[in-house]
């Protein structure tokens, strides 16, 4: 990656999160990475072609984030847990303005457009991630409880930003546990 494309890429990333995705124009992404227009447009023939590499950055750090948890953790529940304890970490920390992909949802809701279709790629992964890491828990069918996880997750995202982080976190985890005890469970005998 150029210098250029990476300063754009770093102002875009700090002013899409902390402002929004239509209220920053790319003026204000040219003055703050310090670059000429032509600059901008060489990397990114479009706004909506900066705002899906934005996304793409996001998701890029979100998946790092899950390998590093499964390169340092070899049990299931542990694994879930840890996935649990990164999201409340993103909650806990300074300038947490919920989650960019359901923050770029909200602005750009039309399926067919790149950004939405950045974040249901996002979404979709995330989820069969998720899936995954539930299969190697219990006998049960783990789609549900991943399911389970993306909506206390989606929740505890919208709520940290709005109110004191600590209490959300607590419950979110609490929920992750409780999913972890249900797909532990044995299923009753016949």
């Amino acid at each position: 990656m150029s210098e250029a494309r990476a300063r754009l890429l770093n102002a875009a990333t700090a002013l899409f999160y902390a402002e929004g995705l239509h209220s920053v124009g790319v003026d204000r992404v040219i003055a703050e990475a310090q670059v000429t227009r032509a600059t901008l447009y060489r990397h990114f023939p479009s706004k909506d072609d900066l705002l899906v590499a934005y996304l793409t950055l996001v998701d890029e750090a979100m998946r790092a984030r899950v390998e590093a948890v499964l390169a340092r953790e070899t049990d299931p529940d542990e694994i879930v847990r840890a996935v649990g304890q990164a999201v409340a970490e993103d909650i806990r920390s300074p300038g947490f303005r919920g989650c960019a992909f359901l923050n770029a949802a909200a602005e750009y809701p039309a399926p067919d457009h790149p950004v939405h279709r950045a974040v249901l790629a996002h979404r979709t992964w995330f989820l069969e991630t998720m899936s995954e890491l539930f299969s190697g828990i219990g006998k049960m069918d783990p789609h549900p409880a991943a399911q389970h996880f993306v909506m206390l997750r989606d929740g505890a995202m919208t709520a940290g930003c709005l109110s004191d982080p600590e209490p959300i976190c607590e419950t979110f985890l609490r929920g992750v546990d409780g999913l972890l005890t249900f797909r532990s469970r044995e299923e009753p005998a016949s």
